[in-house]
């Protein structure tokens, strides 16, 4: 599934209520309490902070998810193509300021 299949299918869901795109605002609020559950995710996978006992387990993938359908939710609303967005993004990383960035792998 492309970027655009996937901004396609959530603007679908989303145009299903009465209530399009939320404001840019709650968006952005959204994103930071979905990037805060992956913090919390990893925190317990792998930091000195273990679930309670009475915490649900949560998947790492799920919360990432969410992180991604909240981004793709932002980008419909304000009419971005996330693929060309992401292609110009890795055309600088790749061929641009980081290309020898990093250490390049010798194998």
């Amino acid at each position: 599934m492309s970027l655009k299949d996937i901004q396609n299918e959530t603007d679908e869901w989303v145009r299903g209520f009465t209530t399009s795109y939320w404001t840019p605002h709650e968006i952005a609020v959204r994103l930071a309490e979905e990037t805060g559950e992956v913090a919390r995710e990893v925190n317990h996978l792998y930091g000195p902070k273990k679930k309670k006992l009475e915490e649900p387990d949560n998947n790492l993938g799920n919360e990432l998810a969410d992180v991604l359908f909240t981004v793709v939710c932002m980008a419909n609303r304000e009419g971005i193509d996330l693929q060309k967005a992401w292609d110009e993004m890795m055309s600088k990383k790749h061929y641009g300021r980081d290309a020898d960035r990093f250490e390049k792998r010798r194998d």
